[in-house]
């Protein structure tokens, strides 16, 4: 009982001082190490972090290091591209300032499905939505829910084939990949996106009605007009969405058409430890990103500011990332390894004992709120818990490429609490505060996402994957 006391209040000051500002990578460390003095483990504290948490962080960063660099150059090509911003000013004619929430939301949408960080999104976006804005008279207050909405929830979480890093997780736990469990990916993340455009938009329509409009912010006044913005190179429609369109098409490619095909037995006597089918999503996705990234740069030769600067910022932007999912993915085995988690373990596995994705969902989610990270929490998740997930949805009958969606979709539920580093950069970037904008965040990535797991694991009971 002890042991699992100490758990519960590593985790509770985990949570806390990440609110607080406190970085994961020296937080992970320190709470491990808190939760094994408090269970009476100190003689094995140093073993411990060597062994455990070390060996855990650096088995995560092998796995998905070429995905976390490949996805942040990805993001930071576009961006310096022109690609991103071509993309966004498109939709903006398209729909104006009439339809400006839609706007915004289908302007995240889509970069984020291709492949663009969702911070990179973030800061291209937000100039845009705030001139889409001040032309609807929309209070600013939606914005930063509206960005959210884009690009925190369907198509991170829901949208098959999305190359966010979340949905790239469980593949070598389940032995799946990024296109798993299609059909309720994309009634999951209709659920989402109308379900968070109707509450943005009766947000608009009752502050239509009490006479509220943009309103008048002094942090405003030192931004650049976004139509005098510099630093965006124009780039045609057709080669800024080309490399959006590779890294989903290249992915299905190779995951259902040649990967499938392709008899694997050569690597048994030299790697004998690869599982081609646990490991062959990964592989299809790095493909993807690959030549994502060589037809971006190609197709802008002559036309980059500085690509050499690009590369290298784009490169060197994946390694914090990288690392705080891995620091707390070595917080995770840690906790595991302590004899206080067989509780707290058997009560999550028993939430549900005639069906395995309702304690996912809630192992999923409860983590990701408690690190204030979907990838964080899923990380932690599986690497606990993942084993024992699939051998319950072997008894039961149930698909893997199932439990793969639930998961993901679960991790971006409660992972938006108030010290989500996401959240916090987000309103950074738009210049507002929890007080003002966090209320409708909080609806749309996690209330109605939350609702969208729920019509997933339904229908996927009912009826099983599809």
């Amino acid at each position: 009982m002890a042991s699992t006391l100490a758990i519960l209040v590593s985790l509770l000051l985990l949570m806390f001082l990440a609110y607080r500002g406190v970085t994961v990578l020296l937080l992970a460390p320190l709470m491990a190490a808190l939760a094994v003095l408090l269970s009476g483990d100190a003689g094995f504290l140093l073993p411990i972090y060597t062994s455990t948490f070390m060996s855990a962080l650096s088995n995560y960063v092998l796995q998905f290091l070429p995905i976390f660099l490949l996805g942040a150059l990805f993001g930071q090509l576009m961006a310096d591209s022109g690609a991103a911003h071509s993309i966004a000013q498109w939709i903006t004619r398209k729909l104006g300032h009439r339809h400006a929430i839609a706007t915004v939301v289908i302007a995240c949408g889509v970069l984020t499905y291709g492949g663009v960080s969702l911070f990179v999104v973030a800061f291209a976006i937000y100039p845009i939505a705030k001139n889409l804005f001040q032309q609807a008279n929309l209070p600013k207050r939606l914005i930063p829910a509206s960005i959210a909405l884009g690009s925190f929830t369907f198509t991170m979480t829901a949208l098959p084939g999305t190359p966010a890093i979340q949905n790239a997780i469980p593949i070598p736990y389940y032995g799946t990949n990024v296109f798993a469990a299609p059909g309720l990916g994309i009634i999951g993340g209709l659920v989402m996106a109308l379900g968070g455009l109707w509450w943005l938009q009766s947000r608009a329509n009752k502050a239509a009605a009490a006479g509220e409009g943009y309103g008048e912010h002094l942090e405003d006044l030192g931004d650049i007009p976004e139509q005098d913005q510099q630093g965006f190179s124009h780039m045609p429609l057709f080669l800024a969405v080309l490399p959006l369109l590779l890294v989903i098409g290249v992915n299905a490619l190779f995951t259902y058409g040649i990967f499938p095909g392709t008899n694997f037995d050569f690597l048994a006597e030299r790697f004998p430890q690869v599982t081609p089918a646990k490991i062959t999503g990964l592989w299809a996705l790095i493909i993807a990103l690959v030549v994502a990234n060589m037809v971006l740069i190609v197709s802008r030769l002559g036309h980059w500011k500085n690509l050499r600067e690009s590369i290298n910022k784009g490169v060197f932007g994946f390694m914090l990332p990288l690392f705080n999912t891995a620091s707390e993915v070595g917080y995770g085995a840690v906790i595991a390894s302590l004899t206080g988690f067989v509780i707290i373990r058997d009560f999550v596995l028993n939430l549900a004992p005639g069906n395995p994705l309702i304690s996912e969902a809630v192992a999923m989610t409860t983590l990701a709120g408690i690190t204030g990270s979907s990838s964080g929490g899923l990380s932690i998740a599986l690497q606990t818990l993942g084993s024992d997930y699939l051998h319950m949805a072997q008894q039961a009958g149930i698909s893997p490429e199932l439990l793969h969606r639930v998961a993901v979709m679960a991790a971006g539920g409660l992972d938006t609490l108030p010290h989500c580093g996401a959240v916090i950069t987000l309103l950074s970037i738009c210049k507002l505060n929890h007080r003002q904008s966090y209320g409708n965040i909080a609806i749309v990535t996690m209330a109605v996402p939350l609702v969208a797991v729920a019509v997933v694991i339904t229908l996927g009971t009912l009826f099983g994957s599809f």
